[in-house]
């Protein structure tokens, strides 16, 4: 979602509840790394050209009840500035970090936000980056496996993979939980899930939570399987 998607935001706040069908949330207290994430019905995060969907003759439309049901659930994942526009406070219950690769970094920057997340430890993954251009976002150069390995020891909320693709592609052995934000959509081609780049592995992820919307759109989340569960 682009900040000028976000700023619909204003009129839909305290417009009412969507209608739902839930499974209760599950409480860890251990710390994951959640993938969360909007798809298409054939599996794809964006286009081809890897922008924005949601942005300025975009492809990807935003029904009034899922931005009333992210405003709701998951308060820490709306960007910054729409948040504090639109007054916003909830600070959130499930991620205190999001985790971004350059690419999909790079989408803020041309529209001129140096940090979409002012409210969360915010690290971008980047060997070519170099310094970060703005100093609350953390550029690391390091390996991502070992960077969320590190994370994991420390206390806190989950830890939110954005994107895009090819980040989550490399943290693959790392995901503990995917939240699919699955939208009533087909594109035929574009950038999928877990990056072009992705390898063969299989994998088993159990149902935890869903919610179903009038739009049409499916907030699924799976979280993985013990790996004595997973296939040989």
């Amino acid at each position: 979602m682009t900040l000028k998607t976000a700023g619909s935001l204003g009129r839909l706040v305290g417009a009412g509840a969507n209608n739902s069908s839930r499974h209760p949330r599950e409480e860890s207290s251990v710390r994951k790394l959640v993938y969360y994430i909007a798809t298409t019905l054939d599996g794809f995060i964006a286009g081809p050209d890897g922008a924005d969907p949601t942005g300025p003759g975009g492809f990807w439309p935003i029904p009034n009840d899922y931005l009333r049901h992210l405003v709701a659930e998951y308060p820490e994942t709306l960007p910054g500035p729409a948040r504090q526009a639109f007054g916003i406070v909830d600070e959130g219950s499930r991620f205190d970090t999001v985790l971004e690769g350059r690419h999909s970094y790079e989408v803020g920057l041309k529209a001129g936000v140096t940090d979409a997340y002012p409210h969360l430890r915010h690290l971008v993954f980047s060997r070519t980056l170099g310094s970060s251009p703005d100093p609350a976002v953390e550029v690391v150069d390091q390996d991502p496996i070992a960077t969320v390995r590190e994370l994991k020891r420390h206390d806190g909320k989950d830890v939110w993979v954005i994107g895009g693709g090819a980040l989550a592609g490399a943290l693959y052995p790392e995901i503990d939980q995917l939240i699919v934000k699955l939208a009533p959509l087909t594109i035929g081609a574009g950038i999928p899930l877990f990056g072009r780049d992705a390898v063969f592995a299989p994998r088993t992820w159990r149902l935890t939570d869903h919610t179903v919307l009038d739009s049409g759109a499916l907030f699924l989340t799976y979280t993985r399987t013990e790996a004595a569960d997973e296939p040989a």
